[in-house]
Parts: C-alpha cells; structure tokens; sequence
C-alpha cells in the first residue's frame, strides 16, 4: 500500500480492523482467481469484488462512504463520454 495515499489507507485500515474475517475470505479468493486466471489482479478483482459489496459497504462508516463517492465523482469528472480523458 505504499502508494495508496494516506486518507485511503487509514480508510482500509479501518474497514479490515471491523470485519477481518471478510477480508480474508475476499483474499482467499483473490488468490484463487489469480491462480487461475493467470495472475490477472484486475480481472480477478472484477470477478470477486462484486461479490462483496453489499458487505464491503456495510463496514465502512458514513464518512468512508463519503469520501468514496467523492472519489468516484472526480474521477468520474476526468473522462468524456467516449472515454477520452479531459484537459
């Protein structure tokens, strides 16, 4: 996490600190995915994730929720509809 910024990181810290058990489930099978996918992390984080948010979002309190919509709507700021990045 060494280049994950410092309010995200305490964000995560916080969230594997109120539901572990979850956290390493969702690892488990990361690893899994990886395995088989031929250690694709997006690809396997794009199939597991999903899986989870329902969850995810439940141990996160209101401000970490606040703070990743906020996250969401900049970066949804920085691309045109085509998919082209704004200037």
């Amino acid at each position: 996490m060494k280049n994950v910024p410092e309010d995200q990181q305490q964000m995560i810290m916080e969230m594997l600190e109120k539901d572990p058990a979850l956290f390493e489930k969702i690892a488990k099978e990361m690893q899994a995915e990886l395995k088989s996918n031929g250690n694709n992390q997006m690809a396997a984080a794009t199939k597991v994730l999903p899986k989870y948010q329902k969850e995810i979002m439940a141990v996160m309190s209101p401000e970490m929720k606040e703070k990743l919509m906020k996250m969401q709507m900049g970066a949804q700021g920085q691309f045109n509809p085509n998919g082209s990045i704004r200037r």
